[in-house]
């Protein structure tokens, strides 16, 4: 492990303006990394860090990610505005988030956990698109320390009478609901569960496109992995209390998705529906069973990656129009149809149709629900139903109907566009032949 970390510090001192020199490691260690499969157990174990299959995955998935993130970033480096500082900036959040993931102990965990804020900060307030930026980044630094300081004294709490290594964890019968809610509000926060999920879309609208891919792809995985690593603590608990967050979400997830056919911005329409998709994600993962801990793994995947994907197209729509609202983006097949089809794959995706990893993820997660409660069954319909709905709504209206007469020419895409999308779209439906690759039980 130590090998990679610090691969990646010394790639922060190469100092080069081209990003394809970051972009190109980054691919190289991720191809390297893929060499260390595990199948269930720990592995490559030191003394505070190791791994299992779940860490895998959303390690390989940091690294796809943040190289992607530096290929979409070309106007940064094209305008020089401050490139080097925005590269250190990439790859520190990249270190912090590949530690996070790696971290053998709960204390180590929270602590790269929280790092991994500044960086974030740093990216939307120094290259975000509006003034409304700074509102922006004190939304998502007060809801995350809102809560992070409970779970911080949990944590303490915790060492008193445990070991914090994972591996180590059992269940504490006689912790309290307090220990419950401040260990687990955290991680809903940063999911982010419906009813604390105002920090999301005013994040994602201000922040640059890597701020966002970051954001959808990797930061709100963070939550879901803090659940699974730490239910183990507290199973007694959380078969009396899950119910709670398990409503709140289903019933959240269906007001959400009626927003989503409210907005008009597409970087915003996207966002609330990353809070649909992780509100699903969240109710399997807490019914506790094997279907629901290998579906929400899968559905983070597909998600990271199809989310990641569609605010890359909004971004390029942005670069030529110099508007993300689908009053002005209309009728783009008219303008560039060949990036038309990729709308169309990566909606598809958005939607859980077949073969996307997402419709993996979302029948496990089905199976899961269905089966700790078949009654849900309702509310899982009028979900899906409108998941399908407004993912139509972002596509028909931003490809079809007349264009906006101030728009008459554009340049239908770059090589490098066409390359970023197809490493969106290319593993988010390959994965799916390797679903049983998922289940780490």
């Amino acid at each position: 492990m130590l090998k990679f970390i610090m691969m990646n510090l010394f790639t922060m001192f190469l100092l080069k303006n081209k990003m394809f020199y970051y972009s190109n490691l980054i691919f190289i260690m991720t191809f390297m990394f893929q060499f260390y499969w595990t199948n269930y157990m720990f592995v490559n174990l030191s003394y505070f860090f190791g791994m299992d299959i779940l860490s895998f995955f959303l390690i390989i998935l940091s690294f796809w990610i943040t190289s992607l993130m530096i290929l979409t970033s070309e106007m940064i480096f094209y305008n020089k505005n401050k490139e080097f500082f925005f590269i250190f900036n990439l790859l520190m959040l990249m270190w912090l988030l590949i530690l996070s993931f790696l971290s053998l102990s709960l204390l180590g965990f929270y602590i790269f956990f929280e790092s991994s804020l500044i960086p974030t900060l740093f990216l939307i307030l120094g290259w975000g698109y509006q003034p409304e930026r700074l509102q922006a980044g004190i939304y998502l630094l007060f809801y995350t320390l809102f809560v992070s300081l409970p779970m911080f004294i949990s944590v303490i709490y915790l060492y008193q009478d445990s070991s914090l290594i994972f591996m180590n964890f059992k269940e504490i019968f006689y912790l309290n609901y307090l220990f419950y809610l401040s260990m687990i509000l955290a991680f809903l926060v940063k999911i982010p569960m419906f009813l604390v999920h105002l920090w999301l879309p005013k994040a994602h609208v201000e922040a640059p496109i890597s701020g966002s891919m970051i954001l959808a792809g990797i930061m709100l995985k963070l939550g879901g992995y803090g659940i699974i690593r730490v239910m183990e603590l507290m199973m007694k608990k959380s078969m009396y209390m899950n119910y709670i967050w398990m409503v709140v979400s289903l019933i959240g997830g269906i007001y959400v998705s009626m927003i989503c056919l409210s907005q008009i911005d597409l970087k915003s329409l996207i966002a609330y529906s990353s809070v649909v998709h992780m509100g699903m994600m969240l109710v399997g993962l807490l019914t506790l069973n094997n279907w629901g801990m290998v579906g929400s793994l899968k559905l983070m995947i597909g998600h990271g990656l199809c989310s990641s994907g569609l605010f890359c197209l909004a971004n390029m729509v942005y670069e030529r129009s110099g508007s993300r609202s689908l009053l002005l983006n209309k009728g783009l097949l008219n303008l560039m149809p060949s990036l038309c089809l990729w709308w169309f794959l990566l909606s598809i995706s958005n939607m859980a149709s077949p073969i996307s990893l997402n419709l993996l993820g979302e029948i496990s997660l089905l199976n899961s629900i269905l089966s700790w409660s078949y009654k849900l069954m309702v509310l899982l319909m009028i979900m899906s139903f409108f998941s399908a709905i407004y993912t139509l709504y972002l596509y028909s209206y931003s490809q079809h109907g007349k264009f906006y007469s101030g728009l008459f020419s554009y340049f239908n895409g770059y090589l490098r566009e066409f390359m970023i999308l197809f490493l969106h779209w290319y593993p988010l439906n390959i994965l799916f032949l390797k679903g049983n690759s998922f289940l780490w039980f």
